[in-house]
């Protein structure tokens, strides 16, 4: 199975080692305009939803946060795109972007092993 690379979609991009660019976060990243950021898909099925971001940021666990995103992506229209996106992950290198400071420890990640399985 090809590599799945995580970044900040803030960072420019890397042509050769990104391969398909993938933004995984429900709202646009502020600041950055679309021609710059590079980004080939935006599959907004597999992103935390946002009542599920509220409830984070209002002061949600990130234990939890990690079951409540995957039950989001044990919903059928995630299903979905989960094995639609597998398929693109097969065929090459894939980064998925996120706006989060630390893609390492966010959804993305999460994403990431999901996509892997």
């Amino acid at each position: 199975m090809a590599a799945i690379r995580l970044r900040r979609v803030y960072d420019p991009p890397e042509p050769e080692a990104d391969g398909l660019r993938v933004l995984v976060d429900r709202l646009w990243p502020r600041g950055l305009a679309k021609a710059a950021a590079g980004v080939d898909e935006w599959p907004k099925a597999v992103t935390p939803s946002t009542r599920l971001r509220k409830w984070f940021h209002d002061g949600g666990s990130a234990g939890e946060f990690r079951q409540r995103y995957e039950a989001e992506l044990a919903e059928p229209e995630a299903v979905a795109e989960l094995d639609r996106l597998r398929g693109l992950v097969g065929a090459g290198p894939v980064t998925l972007l996120t706006a989060v400071k630390d893609p390492g420890s966010s959804h993305a990640a999460i994403l990431a092993e999901h996509l892997s399985a």
